[in-house]
């Protein structure tokens, strides 16, 4: 196992993440390109589809965290049509409906994600917008930003019969909030204390449990959707040395569908398998050697899992994205730069890769790889895209 830097201790240390930060890295705070005031380039709209027009199967929705937009992907041509959401977009769930629901900085955004009206030919809209319970505005770590640490809603999921919808807030420098959202009355019914920044939230095939995954705080939130009762369990395979500065951090969770465990990806070396019910967990071997954010299971098991980039270059691997099967072998396919978030088409043949990435070193597209072939290409797709649904 090689040796890992944290963002905390003595100045060779620091230096060295420092200096691998553009590729890399979780820690407590640094600069954002999202705060640098530099005018976001929107791409531009490259297809064109008739507003009568519902939108196809298979366009892609991605959430702009450097914009306040989510824009409509044409796999293959590129951008459709952008909708204004709110602040900083990070991730976002589609329902059976058609409905999108977006976590952004200040508020949960409803979008249809078909033309609403085709009689007066309107185009897809927020037809919503529902704000947090939990309002991090101004807090002892100061003003709410756009980047990475901005405060506000990130992960989200809806229950399996789309009745709820559960948004995971960051509080900066506090506890965060699980949000629960009456899908049919559009309202904030609930909130549940979780971890600090949670990253991700997934729910239990049955419903009958939520999971917020808490970066921060080194944990995941087990709540009981009926209750909504929360019972935290530790996942820090590399320990807890350096707190809040520390790189080796859960970030997002995929949800196995053959046994309802929890499965988080560390650094492309360790795979947490979670039993959420006991709270015992066990350790697979992964082969990536890359730091890791997203994660998105299949139907069938197969588990996708991002790769940021290295948080030493001198000794890590760059991004990629890692293909799991059931039984654990893995394919990997080398990715060019940073990276956050995947979506999988229906039929499992093609991965759409966000290049948003939470940190410096994002870049404002998706790179689409056949999973067939591991042909590889760059496609335009909003500013700075985050979380990504198929639609």
């Amino acid at each position: 196992m090689k040796a890992r830097a944290f963002a905390t201790g003595g100045p060779a240390v620091v230096a060295a993440v420092v200096a691998a930060v553009v590729l890399a890295g979780c820690g407590t705070g640094g600069g954002d390109a999202a705060t640098s005031g530099a005018e976001p380039t929107r791409a531009k709209a490259t297809a064109t589809l008739p507003a009568e027009q519902r939108t196809p199967e298979g366009t892609l929705l991605v959430a702009d965290f450097g914009s306040d937009t989510v824009t409509f992907v044409d796999p293959e041509r590129g951008p459709i049509e952008s909708v204004r959401v709110g602040t900083a977009p990070y991730g976002l769930v589609v329902g059976k409906d058609g409905r999108a629901w977006v976590a952004t900085a200040d508020a949960v955004a409803v979008v249809d994600t078909f033309p609403s009206s085709q009689a007066q030919g309107e185009s897809r809209r927020r037809v919503d917008r529902i704000p947090y319970e939990t309002i991090p505005h101004e807090t002892d770590s100061g003003p709410t930003t756009t980047g990475e640490y901005r405060g506000g809603g990130m992960g989200i999921a809806l229950s399996p019969d789309g009745e709820r919808a559960y948004v995971g807030v960051n509080v900066p420098g506090g506890e965060g909030t699980l949000e629960v959202i009456d899908t049919a009355k559009r309202e904030v019914t609930d909130t549940v204390p979780v971890g600090r920044r949670p990253f991700d939230v997934d729910v239990s095939k049955d419903g009958r449990e939520v999971y917020a995954t808490n970066h921060d705080s080194f944990d995941v939130t087990v709540v009981r959707a009926d209750s909504l009762e929360p019972r935290r369990i530790e996942v820090a395979p590399y320990g807890t040395e350096g707190g809040l500065g520390s790189w080796l951090k859960p970030h997002y969770t995929a949800v196995r569908p053959s046994d309802g465990k929890l499965l988080l990806p560390f650094e492309g070396e360790k795979l947490v398998v979670l039993d959420p019910r006991t709270g015992e967990s066990d350790i697979e071997k992964m082969t990536a050697d890359t730091h890791q954010h997203g994660a998105h299971m299949t139907r069938d098991g197969t588990l996708f899992v991002v790769g940021t980039g290295p948080i030493d270059p001198s000794s890590d691997e760059g991004a990629s994205l890692t293909v799991r099967a059931k039984d654990g072998e893995e394919k990997v396919f080398p990715l060019e730069g940073p990276h956050e978030d995947v979506a999988v088409s229906e039929d499992g043949g093609t991965a759409y890769v966000t290049g948003g990435f939470t940190r410096d070193g994002f870049w404002n597209g998706i790179t689409v790889i056949d999973l067939r072939s591991g042909d590889a290409h760059r496609l335009p797709a909003g500013e700075r895209p985050l979380g990504i649904a198929v639609l």
